[in-house]
């Protein structure tokens, strides 16, 4: 099965790499094509650079930088990928690559936005849930774990109080 895995550099990002690593180690054949998605220059960017390739060979070396944390991940798990950066409105893009990659599905994080924050905003994850033609997976990210309260009372014991 092909996947594409968009990555950002964050570590939500990389949560949904390791999902698709416990995919492939309980028995999931998987093609993996990573993808990072620039935003496109804004006018302040292109009036000081000057140079639209200029501007390019930044975008693709931000999104190689962004990528090289999730290909490592898959190198140590002995996956290999494929990748892509492309530049434009992510959510239209990560669509838009799986199908030039022939992705059977999209395995992505999903970031915990408040619900006024994202009725305006918007989110990615959820642009590409509604324009993908193939099953999205969103990966959440682990609970946090909880301290136990003799944890607690003795790391604020620990920690001198402040200076006023």
């Amino acid at each position: 099965m092909k996947i594409l895995l968009p990555v950002d550099g964050s570590e939500a990002a990389l949560d949904a790499v390791r999902f698709a690593i416990r995919l492939a180690r309980e028995g999931l054949a998987l093609q993996i094509v990573l993808c990072n998605v620039q935003e496109p220059a804004t006018l302040y960017e292109m009036v000081v650079a000057h140079d639209a390739k200029v501007l390019h060979e930044v975008s693709s070396a931000a999104g190689a930088h962004a990528i090289e944390p999730a290909r490592a991940l898959l190198r140590a798990a002995g996956l290999d990928c494929e990748s892509e950066v492309a530049s434009g409105d992510p959510g239209n893009m990560l669509v838009e690559t799986a199908e030039n990659y022939g992705c059977e599905m999209i395995v992505m994080s999903a970031r915990g936005m408040g619900a006024l924050r994202q009725a305006l905003l918007g989110s990615v994850s959820q642009s590409v849930l509604h324009a993908s033609p193939v099953p999205v997976v969103l990966v959440k990210p682990p609970p946090a774990p909880e301290a136990e309260p003799d944890e607690i009372a003795a790391a604020a014991a620990d920690d001198p109080p402040a200076a006023a």
